[in-house]
């Protein structure tokens, strides 16, 4: 159907932005049509398709990432959880949107999150596989590049906030806020992600047949050992995506164009300037069961251009007013010259915007000002 549109419409380029159309090979689809998109192949995407091939494509590859095993039977899993150090992460396999990675704090909670994928499935087929992986402490970025399958350009590193309530605790979400660039990532250090971490997984995907075009996201935890990959994802992040591309200078068409067509230069860095800080409004009891259809109020009552609002989870009823129709519902992001500044302005973008239930977090930001103090 998409492709058909685009056809009919003559779109001259598509840009994907979820994961599960691209692991499902929408970009095989369109190239087999002569249609031009962005976004990694099928092959390519398994990075983030699947946490088994991302873990084993590191460990050929010498990417430092956390140790781990793999298991398909619940009683093996069991055995090796009643023995292993505590915290421990325990991962579905395939995608569960942005959702299928449990920290598990006690023994109690290991083995009740294996039951909750083997046995309740509550990832579904996602879950036939998981990935038990040491807890790594330390501080998580993300740094996105823009890579043709050789060269690549790092954007703007930023920090994501999954946890749905202030001080990182409740369950995880797909991202409570963001901010670029993170602080935590200084100009040694991304060098050092650059050299140990982007190349050699772009190398070793175009070595073993999986050339990658698009935007690569290495999910990063800043351990005492040096950074260590956590996840990757085949795309922009969400809500990344709403703090690193407004910070962009020049043409984003122009640079996703070069990625399609291998044009991109070698080894370089987005041009950008100024910070930002999305804060995202989400629907009461996010991320479990929550109630659509609030009308949302306040949009539209400040021109001012520093404070950007993205939609995500709203639609229009009956009587066309702007409703809520998801888990996370919107995503207001401040830019500014300080972090200060554009942390600021975010959260008084927010504080004009109202639904009945809104949730949002009030500490996006503080481990950045710890960095910048």
């Amino acid at each position: 159907e998409l492709m058909h549109f685009a056809q009919t419409a003559n779109i001259d380029m598509t840009v994907v932005g979820p994961e599960a159309p691209l692991v499902a090979g929408i970009v095989d689809t369109f190239a087999k049509q002569g249609l031009a998109i962005f976004g990694p192949s099928q092959a390519a995407a398994m990075i983030e398709g699947s946490k088994v091939f991302a873990k084993e494509f590191m460990r050929r590859h010498g990417i430092p990432t956390a140790d781990f095993r793999v298991f398909e039977i619940e009683e093996a899993a069991r055995e090796y959880l009643s023995d292993c150090a505590i915290p421990i992460v325990i991962k579905a396999d395939g995608l569960a949107a942005g959702k299928g990675a449990i920290v598990a704090k006690s023994r109690e909670e290991s083995f009740a999150a294996l039951s909750a994928i083997f046995t309740r499935r509550i990832f579904g087929e996602a879950g036939k596989r998981v990935v038990i992986e040491e807890f790594l402490p330390g501080e998580e970025v993300s740094v996105l590049c823009l890579t043709d399958g050789v060269n690549f350009i790092t954007l703007p590193p930023a920090q994501d906030h999954k946890a749905v309530y202030d001080d990182d605790t409740g369950p995880n979400t797909g991202g409570m806020g963001a901010y670029a660039p993170a602080p935590v990532m200084n100009r040694v250090l991304q060098q050092r992600v650059e050299r140990e971490i982007l190349q050699p997984t772009i190398q070793g995907l175009a070595k073993e047949g999986r050339r990658y075009r698009g935007v690569l996201y290495a999910g990063l935890m800043i351990t005492a050992d040096g950074p260590k990959v956590v996840e990757f994802n085949c795309r922009l992040g969400d809500p990344e995506a709403q703090v690193i591309l407004p910070l962009l200078k020049g043409d984003l068409a122009e640079l996703m164009w070069r990625t399609m067509h291998d044009a991109l230069p070698a080894a370089d860095e987005a041009s950008y300037s100024a910070w930002a800080l999305t804060v995202v409004m989400a629907s009461a009891g996010y991320p479990g069961d929550y109630q659509k259809g609030k009308a949302v109020l306040g949009l539209g009552q400040s021109d001012d251009e520093n404070v950007l609002t993205f939609h995500s989870g709203t639609a229009r009823d009956s009587e066309n007013r702007l409703v809520t129709n998801g888990g996370r519902v919107l995503a207001v992001t401040g830019l500014g010259n300080t972090f200060e500044q554009a942390r600021e302005r975010a959260y008084a973008g927010v504080n004009r915007i109202s639904f009945a239930g809104a949730h949002y977090r009030s500490d996006i930001g503080a481990k950045a000002l710890k960095h910048l103090k």
